[in-house]
């Protein structure tokens, strides 16, 4: 009897500690998943951006909700289909004194597909590239370009000791030989180089810009994002809350100015 009292404690360390390690070793490769573009990986972000400074008074503010779905489809042993899309959904005031500009409503949804191959390269580079499409989804004529767009976006990321660098870009030229009268026709640049750094306990601490070039107006939109992420549980769901401040380097005339901030939200469901 004594002898089975004392195996008892080293019996039960054998049992669990397996299943504690395996539970670190998902929780640390989720937690790069989520910095990964085309990481298959069933993701259901909101994103709250807000934006102040904004219109020839510099009195305006806006907040633009992103609801940004990711599926992740799986095509043979060797790729990976990604759909990445971004509804945006925006609240702007005081942007001209008269108050014509107050809307709220729909903007217009740029969706994304990502060919991935399932593995890194040899040097450790995850790879993604495909189509981006502009759907004038705006329920307004002042938060909708009006036209249909399509270009190629690309991604390519490394992660190696906790750290993530990569870069995500895209291109989107209007299909509309005559867009209406009050638009400029869709030229667009979209460049996102992204920095993070992700703790034992699945904190990432990151830095990203979102840049934008109209190569009609010939202006550059340049915020700087930083935040922080961390990655939790409640129950058996998955999910991670961001927080951040947020500068606008560059911006189009009465575009945003100074400081804002963005708050996100995503669940998680792993394949």
């Amino acid at each position: 009897m004594n002898n089975g009292v004392r195996l008892a404690p080293f019996i039960t360390f054998a049992v669990v500690w397996p299943e504690i390690s395996l539970a670190a070793d998902s929780q640390a490769e989720l937690a790069k998943q989520t910095l990964n573009p085309v990481a298959a990986l069933y993701s259901v972000p909101i994103q709250y951006n807000w934006n102040q400074k904004l219109g020839p008074s510099s009195e305006g503010y806006q907040s633009v909700t992103n609801i940004q779905p990711v599926l992740p489809f799986s095509i043979n042993d060797e790729w990976n289909l990604i759909s990445r899309t971004i509804l945006p959904i925006i609240d702007q005031h005081g942007l001209v004194p008269d108050g014509q500009a107050d809307k709220s409503g729909l903007g217009d949804v740029t969706q994304s597909f990502f060919f991935s191959p399932r593995q890194p390269t040899s040097s450790g580079w995850i790879l993604g590239a495909g189509p981006a499409i502009l759907v004038p989804t705006g329920s307004d004529e002042l938060l909708s370009s009006e036209q249909w767009g399509l270009g190629p976006t690309a991604v390519a990321l490394k992660q190696s000791n906790g750290w993530t660098r990569g870069i995500l870009a895209n291109h989107i030229w209007s299909l509309e030989n005559s867009p209406p009268d009050d638009k400029d026709k869709v030229n667009a640049t979209f460049l996102q180089p992204f920095f993070s750094y992700t703790t034992h306990t699945y904190t990432t601490f990151g830095i990203n810009t979102e840049s934008t070039y109209d190569w009609q107006t010939r202006e550059w939109s340049v915020p700087i994002n930083l935040f922080v992420t961390q990655l939790f549980k409640v129950g058996h769901q998955p999910m991670t809350l961001q927080a951040g401040p947020r500068y606008w380097a560059d911006s189009p005339k009465d575009g945003a100015e100074g400081w804002g901030f963005r708050v996100a939200f995503t669940l998680l469901f792993p394949k």
